[in-house]
């Protein structure tokens, strides 16, 4: 942390750390009184997204500069935490003085006076007024230990938001403009008749329905806003619900003197709060009295180490002690969010709510979200279909109005009634071509999509924050994950190590063989080592050999067994390397750490307790035949050179299957040589170079005690010197710790790959463990670049721009580093998901197109900022997320192959019959048209949206960011299925009479004969889409369109409700869509053309994509996918960054002249203003040319040797040390010849 610095205070608002964060306001400033800040995310005020133009919650200019009764404005008091300030806190006295000056007892808590208990006075006596201050005045001064809700949407407001797509805006046109005219024409002239045969004298009176046509399409809206508005509103409903049940506890203070326990909402500034092992810090605070007490902040601040906490004083003398170059250790200050790992303690509160460190977190995460890529793309299609549907109705309009003039002319004798129908019929027509050409059921289709989708994630253990998460995923190429608690399980454990000498076991041996260091090179030398899997170690390890090893971890430890209150059950609290070797004997089920500890509590005789200078812990205790027994555990390379002597161990093929241990035999023991002491020595060298925490665990007998020789130098009456103890060993077992991978991590990660999606991994701990983590799972491959959070940092953009595509691993990182990194994946046209389940996360899952949080160990925080939230914590949930992710995005891409198909025969079919008729009627009316396009296609969604998904989804690389929304593939079965539609409707519309003999002069069967051709273009335009929807379920150029077909029994159900609909139209639904009954022929000719629909398609899929991709980008319709944005390989040579920037410039230059002017963005701009806009100064260039010629003729004008890896050059050996010291790392099997190993690797590693 930087001091502080600024007012004669030292208080300075932190606006450049990236753990304080911009929030919403939570001071008045004129009446200096606390404030909820505003929780609607529309309010005018906060415009911009992403939480841009809200003010900070420690807005220096926000403060309450008179905080009476109280001594300590709130803001200042507030930023103690961040940056931990011990200055300040010096400067007001330390805990004391602020106990003082907020009204507070250290002992006692705050009285009951000013808890309204009792009377309201004017303090004790000798004490000042803010010790009686209610609460009420503390809540208007410091606020309230709840964060303000953020205001649900309700159903109507859900409704409202949903009726404003643009989509939906039309439709709300045409219905209101459709719907009146119907009426109209319905109610408001006299009904049309005709003579023919049966019909009376007054003629036949034609059906009034034209009203049907703007209900249709009124109906068609409620669907679609009633489906997306009721998901949402639950939705939003169920997670609320969630949240409130996480957020009801309750915390232990002290009040009046007395313990007491309240809900963690009526947290003061001021109490004295207790905490206990397992507990998460609520409030801001600092540290009183405790004993023992270490906090895990790394869900907090990213800090991965346990940091223990000490008193004010303790910490201030320590800091007056500092030699120059020092850094403090110490720390009294309680970050909310944190968690205790141990010890006891309490603390005085200085920040709750808002202003405390985690709600300033939750604060910022507030903002609108970006449109998806595929909402994005959506929304350009409707503005495009909508701009092409009104020109299609406009031209319509005109072709109409224009043959409507002529026949003015040519026809005077119609009456006005007559003149004034026609007018409104080429209204209607003109209006119902816009209806046709919108696909109103695209909306329709993406929400179902969704809900569909997001029902079945959640039965895979994924919960749905944001619904358009899930089709962002399927264009997801890049996922930045966390460490702990992700890729690993945040459960410190044993995961290999070596029993005696010989017995080399392993967690997951088949996974991790190369763990066990049972090599065919070292067999000779070492010939009796033997691998074992950690869970066959019991037929290895038996009898007394396993009491004494159990006893030798049960009895030695300072950690216990407890229950966790988060999930209710039992655990080991304490240290994490202590309690992974208490886990370690507990599921080998070797031995209860209750009836161990029990036993040995009252025959102890010394302890010694753990010290950073031995590196070490004991303790003796007398055993039930009168010895006594040392058990001692530590650093590995300290204890194992006291060791004289091992323990013996054989494999399990050695013992017989009757053969049963002695349970009073003594262990087998042998003494080390200079081959056994070599084995145990490059076994923990080699553990320590995988970043396993190596821990010797050892013991030692003795006869009598005290030993004999008591009274030696060092040695007290009953205490025996550490350096007396520690010598003639006996080694027991080396283990090697570190927090493991998650079961299934490996072939998720390979999966992610495979699926064309980069996994980075993002870690606040150190480059070697960060470095074998990712090379376990699979993450660190050849051409993968590691660097350091500091290093990353100090990056220029352009080297960022090289790097970031490279980069595999980011150690050290801080919350702003993964947040800078998702920022610039994003600026390079990445889909970027990140996954993380602390505090510090929350920025970068903000920031991210998709945020995935942890639903076991995830913080509030990270939920909050995330979109999807891994139910059981498992990384490859990730995986599942991105194949419904793709089956989203194929299920809309299917249906908007389907719908365009159908818009787009309508439309021209409509415009091409509605200008040739003499009665502007098309072939088909606007009632079929609208059952063709609402009904169907809200069948055809269902249908299309309901196909689940597969591991072959998996199997092809995601969609580019910008990737147009058709695809060649879709663009073929488009222009094919369009075409034939089109062909065989126009032909049965104009040439049927001919072909069917329909020429009667009577107009009665004229009329049967028209309906019955009519309803023949329309049953066979009908089973042209049902069966072109099937072709639809694939979107490739496979032929089998029927994989998974008879699976889906939503898409067969639906099949066959479409045409048992349309059978029921043809029947007995003629007045409404002006159908009549026709006989077998025409359902044979109808079927059969709808049938031709699949031939038609697997002919398309034949057609060579190429050409067509070519036609396609000439006709402007598709961006050429080969003109990408393309960085220039950097020269072999590590220039001097000044050279590298002159000939950035020089190269600038190069554009604005010679023959490329032309085609370059500088043309039509002033000189001036080219140069300003490029960067380029030319006093700038001057002033470096004295260095460049001075520095570079120094250097012999060749580039300086060695690389940011590796300064030694040449030397191999100073690989790892590099990679500590310089923060960056090449895979060293990246080949030679690669960009990235000739700028930042090193030849010889």
């Amino acid at each position: 942390m930087s001091p502080m610095s600024g007012s004669a205070s030292g208080h300075r608002t932190p606006g450049g750390d990236g753990r304080s964060m911009v929030a919403l306001s939570v001071m008045s400033g004129e009446t200096g009184t606390a404030t909820e800040p505003d929780p609607d995310p529309e309010r005018p005020e906060g415009e911009g997204k992403k939480g841009k133009n809200k003010p900070d919650p420690l807005d220096a200019s926000k403060e309450i500069e008179n905080p009476a009764p109280f001594a300590f404005p709130p803001i200042k008091l507030a930023s103690l935490v961040d940056p931990k300030h011990l200055d300040q806190l010096k400067e007001w006295g330390g805990p004391e003085g602020l106990a003082e000056g907020l009204g507070t007892d250290l002992t006692k808590g705050l009285s009951r006076e000013s808890l309204g208990e009792m009377a309201h006075g004017a303090g004790q006596e000798g004490q000042g007024q803010a010790f009686a201050a209610k609460i009420e005045k503390r809540h208007e001064i410091y606020g309230r230990n709840s964060l303000p809700e953020r205001k649900s949407k309700g159903l109507l407001l859900l409704m409202w938001l949903a009726l404003k797509d643009k989509v939906l805006v039309i439709l709300s046109i045409a219905a209101v403009v459709s719907l009146a005219l119907g009426l109209y024409q319905d109610l408001g002239t006299p009904p049309q008749t005709y003579q023919g045969v049966g019909c009376p004298e007054a003629g036949c009176v034609e059906p009034r329905v034209d009203w049907v046509e703007g209900v249709a399409i009124v109906i068609a809206i409620l669907i679609v806003v009633l489906v997306g508005s009721l998901n949402d509103w639950q939705k939003e409903r169920q997670f609320k619900k969630l949240n409130e049940k996480k957020e009801d506890r309750s915390i232990k203070v002290v009040r009046a003197g007395r313990e007491t326990q309240i809900n963690i909402k009526d947290v003061l500034v001021g109490d004295i709060c207790m905490m206990e092992p397992g507990e998460i810090i609520p409030v801001d605070g600092v540290f009183i009295r405790g004993h023992n007490v270490r906090c895990d902040e790394s869900g907090a601040t990213g800090e991965s180490d346990a940091i223990r906490k000490f008193p004010f004083s303790e910490c201030w003398e320590e800091k007056e002690n500092l030699q120059p170059g020092q850094k403090t250790k110490k720390d009294c200050f309680m970050v909310s969010g944190s968690k205790v790992l141990e010890g006891v303690g309490e603390y005085l509160v200085i920040a709750v709510g808002p202003r405390s460190f985690h709600g300033r977190i939750m604060l910022s995460l507030t903002g609108d979200s970006e449109n998806t890529p595929l909402q994005s793309k959506l929304n350009d299609l409707a503005e495009l279909i909508a701009k092409l549907g009104s020109l299609a109705g406009a031209l319509l309009f005109t072709a109409l109005m224009i043959k409507f003039f002529v026949q003015l002319a040519t026809d005077p004798d119609r009456t006005a009634n007559e003149k004034a129908m026609s007018f409104i019929q080429i209204l209607i027509i003109s209006v119902t071509i816009v209806v046709v050409a919108v696909p109103e059921g695209l909306p329709l289709a993406v929400t179902l999509a969704l809900a569909f989708a997001t029902r079945r994630m959640t039965k895979e253990n994924l919960l749905v924050r944001v619904l358009s998460s899930c089709e962002t995923m399927a264009n997801a190429n890049v996922v930045c994950t966390d460490k702990t608690g992700t890729l690993t399980t945040n459960v410190m454990s044993v995961v290999a190590g070596s029993i005696g000498i010989r017995a080399k076991f392993v967690r997951r041996l088949e996974e991790n063989k190369e763990r066990a260091k049972v090599e065919s090179e070292r067999c000779e030398r070492h010939k009796e080592d033997f691998a074992v899997d950690l869970q066959d170690l019991g037929k290895v390890v038996k009898g007394p050999l396993r009491r004494l090893l159990a006893d030798s971890i049960n009895i030695n430890t300072t950690a216990f067994e407890d229950t966790n209150h988060e999930t209710g059950e039992v655990d080991f609290v304490g240290s994490k390397t202590e309690t992974a070797l208490l886990r370690f004997i507990k599921d080998l089920n070797w031995g209860d750490y209750h009836p161990a500890r029990a036993w040995a509590e009252s025959r102890t005789v010394q302890v010694i307790p753990f010290s950073s200078e031995r590196k070490a812990m004991g303790i003796v205790v007398k055993l039930d035949n009168g010895n006594f027994r040392f058990y001692v555990k530590g650093a590995s390379e300290i204890l194992s050179k006291l060791c004289t002597r091992h323990v013996v161990t054989r494999p399990a093929e050695s013992f017989d299957d009757d053969d049963k241990a002695d349970e009073d035999a003594d262990v087998e023991v042998a003494h080390f040589n200079e081959i056994t002491r070599e084995n145990i020595q490059r076994t923990i060298i080699f553990y320590a170079n995988q970043s396993l925490r190596t821990i010797a665990v050892c013991y030692r007998d003795f006869e009598s005690w005290p030993p004999p020789g008591l009274h030696a130098k060092g040695d007290t009456e009953r205490e025996v010197s550490w350096r007396r103890l520690a010598q003639d060993l006996t080694l027991l077992a080396i283990t090697g710790i570190e927090d493991p991978l998650r079961e299934g991590v490996k072939d998720a990660v390979d999966q992610c790959h495979k699926a064309g999606v980069d996994v980075k991994m993002c870690t606040g701990d150190n480059v070697l463990t960060a470095r074998s983590i990712a090379s376990q799972c699979g993450i660190f491959t050849a051409g993968g670049i590691i660097m350091e959070g500091p290093r990353f940092r100090k990056l220029t953009e352009a080297e960022k721009d090289e790097i970031v595509p490279r980069l595999q691993v980011l150690a050290r990182s801080s919350p702003e580093d993964k947040k800078i990194l998702v920022s610039k994946l994003k600026a390079l046209g990445q889909v970027v998901g990140v996954t993380g389940d602390g505090t510090n996360d929350g920025p970068a899952l903000k920031t991210a197109d998709v945020g995935f949080s942890m639903g076991v160990t995830g913080t509030e925080v990270a939920k909050e900022a995330s979109d999807i939230v891994l139910m059981d914590d498992n990384f490859t949930s990730i995986v599942k997320a991105i194949m419904w992710g793709r089956c989203v995005n194929d299920a809309v891409r299917k249906f908007l192959q389907f719908q365009v198909t159908v818009n787009i025969t309508a439309v021209i079919i409509t415009f091409v019959t509605a200008v040739v008729s003499g009665t502007e009627t098309s072939a088909l009316t606007a009632v079929q048209l609208l059952w063709i396009n609402i009904i169907m296609d809200t069948f055809a969604a269902l249908a299309l949206a309901t196909d689940p998904a597969t591991p072959q989804l998996l199997d092809r690389k995601p969609d580019h960011k910008f990737a147009p929304l058709f695809s060649v593939d879709m663009s073929k079965q488009i222009a094919g299925q369009t075409t034939y539609q089109t062909f065989f409707v126009l032909l049965l519309h104009f040439a049927g009479p001919q072909m069917f003999g329909y020429n009667s002069t009577d107009e009665s069967v004229s009329r049967q004969q028209t309906a019955e051709l009519n309803t023949l273009v329309f049953n066979a335009f009908v089973f042209a889409q049902i069966f072109n929807a099937i072709n639809c379920r694939r979107l490739d150029n496979k032929l089998n369109i029927f994989e998974g077909f008879w699976l889906n029994w939503y898409f067969l159900g639906i099949t066959f409700l479409e045409i048992g609909v349309q059978i029921l139209i043809v029947f007995v639904g003629g007045a409404a869509f002006q159908v009549t009954s026709i006989n077998g022929r025409d359902w044979g000719i109808s079927i059969l053309l709808g049938i031709m629909s699949i031939p038609i398609g697997a002919v398309m899929r034949f057609v060579p994509n190429a050409p067509v991709e070519k036609v396609l980008i000439w006709c402007r319709l598709m961006k050429n996918p080969n003109v990408l944005p393309v960085q220039s390989p950097e020269s072999e040579e590590s220039w001097n960054p000044a050279i590298n920037k002159v000939r950035d410039n020089l190269n600038t230059f190069a554009s604005i002249r010679g023959g490329r002017m032309r085609g370059s963005s500088f043309v039509l701009k002033s000189r001036n203003a080219q140069l300003h806009e490029a960067g380029v100064t030319l006093p700038s260039l001057l002033a470096m040319v004295p260095t460049l010629v001075a520095a570079s003729v120094g250097a012999g004008w060749i580039p300086q040797s060695g690389s940011w890896s590796d300064p030694a050059g040449m030397d191999p050996s100073r690989s790892t040390a590099g990679l500590v010291d310089e923060g960056i790392q090449v895979h060293p099997d990246t080949p030679h010849d690669d960009f990235a190993w000739k700028k930042w690797g090193n030849k010889d590693r």
